[in-house]
């Protein structure tokens, strides 16, 4: 199974000077809890992905310190220079990424390095259970051929 077979193509994004105040009403708005920082692409229409940001990011980063979020602009608590995951890669090696860093989700490129999606773990949950799904329905109409052929 392929990372851009399973990744989610609806991208919420937001830019790096853009008000962390207006970065969590997006992410309320659309009941998310992570957005992918974008820019431009020199020379293409693509946006590549330069960091993502986090209810948590902003919880722990200025709710928890008592910080003044209108004071804040997303490039101030963003993670910069995020693990990505490649559409063609395995999911087992975006897994692992995602394991070594410890994060459940992870922005997804195309070869030329312009977002086309986000892999999140209940994306691939979704997707094993579809794969399960699958291995069920065969064995199931194995049993059908077996009988219909050896009553």
């Amino acid at each position: 199974m392929k990372v851009g077979d399973i990744c989610s193509r609806n991208v919420v994004t937001v830019r790096e000077l853009d008000e962390l105040t207006a970065a969590a009403q997006l992410m309320r708005q659309k009941h998310i809890g992570y957005l992918v920082v974008i820019e431009p692409k020199v020379g293409d229409n693509a946006l590549a992905p330069v960091g993502v940001i986090t209810d948590r990011d902003i919880v722990v980063g200025v709710v928890a310190r008592e910080t003044d979020p209108r004071a804040l602009k997303v490039g101030d608590l963003m993670t910069r220079q995020p693990v990505l995951a490649r559409e063609e890669s395995p999911v087992s090696a975006a897994l692992h990424h995602m394991r070594e860093i410890g994060v459940r989700r992870l922005p997804v490129v195309d070869r030329g390095g312009g977002l086309i999606g986000v892999l999140s773990l209940d994306d691939v949950l979704e997707g094993l259970a579809e794969e399960l799904m699958d291995v069920a329905s065969s064995i199931r109409h194995e049993l059908k051929v077996e009988s219909a052929l050896r009553p």
